[in-house]
């Protein structure tokens, strides 16, 4: 008598499909993490921008039109109408934000000033944090695509 014989492995053509099966997820999958990624550093930065744009105009409009010194330190700070910094009743307007947002292409948060406005390309160095023009309060992102923003 013949007994059935049993199996206790995996042929090669199951194994062949199953990896071909999981490349093609793979293939379909990872380009959209890479994409989900870009999309995110974007939108941290357009939110970036959008606060630190409603904060200067804040402080413009507490201290008589006058935007914030090139380093933008005294939207950090407590400050009166002057735009003079301190502490107590005396200065009630402020702090606007706890830091300077960073920049997530660059990781920095760091502070050029420019003439333009808006900014130019020749503005750009795509390796800082934010364009600022301490003139009109402008400010823009400091990235190739993005300083249009």
């Amino acid at each position: 008598m013949n007994l059935p014989s049993r199996r206790n492995a995996f042929t090669l053509i199951e194994v062949l499909i199953v990896v071909v099966i999981m490349a093609i997820l793979a293939a379909t999958i990872i380009p959209q993490f890479t994409d989900s990624s870009k999309d995110a550093k974007a939108s941290a930065v357009k939110f970036n921008l959008h606060t630190l744009r409603s904060q200067i105009e804040l402080y413009r409009t507490q201290h008589n039109g006058t935007p914030p010194s090139a380093t933008l330190v005294e939207l950090t700070q407590s400050t009166d109408a002057s735009g003079a910094a301190g502490s107590g009743p005396n200065y009630p307007y402020g702090p606007y934000i706890r830091q300077v947002p960073v920049n997530p292409y660059t990781n920095k948060n760091t502070i050029k000033t420019i003439t333009n406005d808006p900014a130019q390309a020749s503005d750009v160095t795509g390796n800082g944090g934010w364009l600022y023009n301490p003139t009109t309060g402008g400010i823009w992102i400091d990235h190739s695509t993005l300083y249009k923003e």
